[in-house]
């Protein structure tokens, strides 16, 4: 739980630090047969409608855990502005309704959360991510203004500066990318140590949010929408360089979509 406690004497405080690490929803190339072949950007699929649907389900459900998310960080890929938008939606809903089972209806309170792209959070750039070849025109991504239309109004911040300026270049080595999303999670959360983070990537980041921080860890399936749930203490006391604590994974095997297995 997101806490901040006063210690003892006055002697400074506490504050327990959340970051969520979330898949994006289910993308329309492994439902439709028909969408790859006829797509203008194959490498760049939306979420089909049960996509949207379990975005939002999973949104309301991380909501339920028991602290806020202050702040979301998102790959510029399509599946996961539009899971974003969905988890946002649902994060700051003035009215938590469990009747709603979409956005669409959803009044909100966008001063709930901030949003951010993160290129750091870009999937693994090569064809270990069934991406066959780069864009001939080079552009990866949909304009920084239809990302804000998806966006729910009010909630996107484009003043924080990215962790990464750009996406990762094409061949991407797996093991340098999954070391790029352990990376980006640390520099997030030791860039908003007074914030809870989530952050909204693909499946192999999920893993690597697991793997890296629970030593001796083996993920072998992260679920659409599947999240994980890393946890670390701050504590600052006057006159005192602030003293973090390394990050505990508190996710339960299977709980929330990802199944590990420990190799010790």
């Amino acid at each position: 739980m997101a806490l901040s406690e006063t210690l003892e004497g006055g002697a400074g405080s506490r504050f327990v630090q959340n970051v969520v690490f979330m898949r994006h929803g289910d993308r329309i190339d492994n439902f439709e047969p028909l969408w790859l072949p006829n797509a203008a950007r194959p490498w760049d699929p939306p979420l089909t409608d049960a996509g949207k649907i379990r975005a939002w389900c999973t949104g309301k459900r991380i909501r339920r855990e028991g602290f806020p998310i202050h702040r979301v960080f998102v790959s510029p890929f399509l599946r996961c502005v539009q899971t974003a938008a969905e988890a946002v939606a649902a994060f700051c809903a003035i009215n938590d309704d469990p009747a709603e089972i979409t956005s669409e209806k959803a009044v909100i309170d966008p001063s709930r959360v901030k949003v951010s792209i993160e290129y750091g959070l870009c999937e693994i750039m090569s064809r270990e991510a069934r991406i066959e070849a780069p864009p001939k025109d080079g552009k990866w991504f949909i304009d920084i203004s239809e990302i804000e239309a998806i966006i729910p109004a009010g909630t996107m911040d484009r003043s924080v500066e990215p962790i990464y300026h750009e996406p990762p270049k094409w061949e991407e080595d797996v093991n340098a990318a999954r070391q790029r999303y352990k990376d980006v999670v640390i520099a997030l959360a030791n860039k908003y140590p007074g914030e809870n983070l989530l952050l909204v990537s693909h499946g192999e980041g999920v893993g690597v949010s697991v793997s890296s921080f629970k030593r001796g860890t083996l993920v072998y399936e992260v679920e659409y929408c599947a999240y994980s749930h890393l946890q670390r203490s701050i504590t600052r006391v006057p006159g005192q360089q602030a003293t973090v604590e390394e990050f505990q994974v508190v996710t339960k095997n299977g709980r929330t979509g990802v199944q590990f297995m420990s190799q010790e």
